[in-house]
């Protein structure tokens, strides 16, 4: 509606300020406002009320088809920057829609970095776990074979003395299992 209206006052305006070339019976007239000049001369009071009429509608034609062409122009202009603004304002959406899936990319690639730090930690103790038990049993294990063999009688004395020596490098063992263990 402001267009239209804007169209109207320029239009009026160019009217009134702006002269016509008129052709008329192979005669050129120039209309400035109310006065008709001929060769540059002022001719308004010498034509017939007839002619007068005739030149002042095809001024008013001229100019009508003049504001046509300007509201159209204007009106063409108008849309063209209007499409413009929408052309930008759809770029910055894209723009920022670009932005914040690298921010997400970048987030998720933190996150599974993050999980198979994780992973690798637990595969990490789960092994020292593993270890840990492992020594225990065989600990154990050697613990009983030599308190059987103690208790039967049946260990010479450098027999008893390697069982001894082996069974405190099982003690190291779970030691060194249980400080990984920890560590972790």
């Amino acid at each position: 509606m402001k267009k239209i209206l804007a169209l109207v006052f320029l239009f009026s305006i160019s009217i009134s300020i702006t002269a016509q070339e008129v052709k008329i019976n192979e005669q050129a007239y120039t209309v400035k406002g109310d006065e008709i000049y001929a060769g540059g001369k002022d001719v308004t009071n010498t034509l017939s009320e007839e002619i007068i009429q005739e030149i002042n509608a095809a001024a008013a034609g001229i100019r009508v088809e003049e504001a046509a062409k300007k509201a159209i122009e204007k009106a063409d202009k108008a849309e063209k920057e209007a499409k413009e603004e929408k052309i930008k304002k759809a770029q910055k959406e894209e723009e920022k829609r670009e932005k914040e899936l690298k921010k997400n990319e970048k987030e998720l690639k933190k996150a599974e970095k993050k999980q198979k730090q994780a992973e690798k930690a637990l595969k990490k103790k789960e092994k020292a776990q593993k270890s840990f038990d492992s020594a225990n049993k065989k600990l154990e294990s050697a613990q009983k074979k030599y308190d059987k063999l103690k208790y039967k009688g049946k260990l010479s004395p450098q027999e008893e003395t390697k069982w001894l020596k082996k069974l405190d490098d099982l003690h190291k063992d779970i030691d060194k299992a249980d400080k990984k263990l920890r560590k972790i």
